[in-house]
């Protein structure tokens, strides 16, 4: 029988989200890839209640992680039915729909018959009566917004969902969206977007501020770009690193690159200046800004979970530190 660790809330630092009366631990952990049919079942159990333990209170899911789609719902699902449901209501647990489903034309994007169905199945999967946070997955250009933002609202109405959030949206969509959601006063929260070293899309957006002036927070995903801000990349590709499974999606041994390497080389540099390793920099590096509220991190291994919980060890950067990165980052 699991009992949880009585001292796993003095582990973890919070952020509040937004104006909301939520907390999210600054490390959340997303169950984006992880959580398939091939993965060992009793290691990403361990995982899990290793987060909990560690104060790690926010899981994330989506209709279609898996693989194959829905495969990690149904693992989240039945590790609460196990070990968690005593700890339900300590618990954030978000999903989403947005992306491709099933197939015809009702299986993706934002149709209010999509999302109605999508929240259905997925409390289903995961066992669950009601899901604290349900997003849409991604901005759908060719169905109104309106009819989007209503179907949020009714899956809220319907209790089906506490609050709602908005991932993979632009500043200009999100202020679009939340005039309608704040019209019918639906509790939104959250939005989603990827952020990285990497990938600094949200800086050219403002989308930090925009949402902060919304009244909502931010958690990023692929804040370690798939895994290619680490140390494994500096000199060759393991064989058993994501760049070499055939199966990975959006990260391909091509991926790595002599200029990335030169990039990390000189990133590792500074992380032994601070006693971390790149990884663990990166995520300290994402949640400088404090108007973002938490990073997803997602762990194959209890090892790589380990290592990023370290990342709460040091969390604080100099201005000269921040120079130097920004100059090795152009």
């Amino acid at each position: 029988m699991y009992i949880a660790d009585e001292k796993r809330y003095e582990k973890m630092l919070y952020r509040r989200l937004g104006t909301s009366g939520l907390k999210l631990p600054v490390l959340s952990f997303g169950l984006w890839y992880n959580f398939g049919e091939e993965n060992d079942y009793e290691t990403c159990k361990s995982m899990i209640l290793k987060c909990f333990d560690n104060g790690i209170t926010h899981f994330d899911l989506a209709n279609n992680y898996g693989p194959p789609a829905g495969h990690a719902e149904k693992v989240f699902g039945r590790i609460l039915k196990e070990a968690l449901m005593p700890y339900r209501d300590e618990i954030i647990i978000s999903t989403k729909a947005g992306y491709y489903m099933w197939p015809g034309p009702y299986g993706d994007f934002g149709s209010r018959k999509y999302l109605m169905a999508s929240i259905n199945q997925s409390l289903e999967r995961l066992g669950l009566d009601y899901v604290d946070i349900f997003y849409h997955h991604r901005y759908d250009p060719n169905t109104d917004l309106k009819e989007t933002m209503t179907a949020l609202r009714d899956i809220v109405l319907q209790g089906k969902a506490l609050y709602v959030g908005l991932s993979n949206y632009k500043s200009e969509q999100l202020i679009a969206a939340h005039k309608l959601l704040d019209e019918m006063h639906v509790p939104y929260v959250i939005t989603q977007p990827s952020y990285s070293m990497l990938n600094r899309w949200i800086e050219t957006d403002n989308l930090l501020d925009t949402q902060y002036d919304l009244g909502g927070g931010t958690i990023a995903y692929s804040v370690l770009a798939q895994g290619k801000l680490t140390n494994k990349y500096i000199n060759e590709i393991p064989e058993d690193s994501r760049a070499k499974n055939k199966a990975a999606i959006w990260f391909t041994e091509k991926d790595i690159t002599d200029e990335l390497r030169a990039k990390l080389v000189k990133l590792d540099q500074i992380s032994k200046r601070r006693g971390q390793n790149i990884a663990q920099m990166a995520l300290a590096w994402a949640l400088r800004n404090p108007k973002l509220t938490s990073v997803l991190i997602s762990t194959s291994k209890l090892s790589q979970l380990d290592d990023n919980l370290k990342t709460l060890e040091n969390l604080e950067f100099s201005e000269a530190e921040l120079i130097e990165i920004d100059a090795i980052l152009k």
